[in-house]
């Protein structure tokens, strides 16, 4: 079994869409092992961005990441980590398959309503980050 880390964003969380989400996966066959609801500070969001820190839109990314609750989810299940990037769709909304999450509840390119995991090697680094 493959573990991968999905966060349920700031815009999500403040439409009531956590239930939803956690829907999506768990009917798509993934186990929910572990689940926190977290304000992240400033340095969990320079930690979690860090592959980011030199694009424009870095700081954009902080401000949002941090301007409400984040859900943390560690999900379980065969190929976990393509299987929720799958899930959730493209990054812009706009272009994300039908069905998706980011196609149902996604806002924009930034309010996408959830974040995963792109590879196992990160998904250890943002357990750690999100999880402790």
């Amino acid at each position: 079994m493959e573990k991968t880390l999905v966060l349920i964003k700031p815009d999500a969380v403040r439409r009531s869409l956590i239930g939803q989400i956690l829907h999506e996966y768990e009917r798509n066959g993934l186990e929910v092992i572990k689940l926190n609801m977290q304000l992240p500070s400033l340095t969990i969001a320079e930690e979690h961005y860090a592959v980011h820190s030199d694009k424009p839109f870095y700081g954009t990314l902080l401000n949002y990441i941090t301007s409400g609750q984040v859900v943390a989810v560690l999900l379980q299940g065969n190929d976990a980590v393509r299987r929720v990037r799958q899930i959730n769709g493209a990054t812009d909304p706009k272009q994300a398959d039908d069905n998706t999450i980011r196609y149902l509840y996604g806002i924009n390119k930034t309010e996408n309503a959830v974040h995963a995991s792109d590879s196992l090697e990160n998904v250890e680094k943002e357990v750690a980050i999100w999880f402790g």
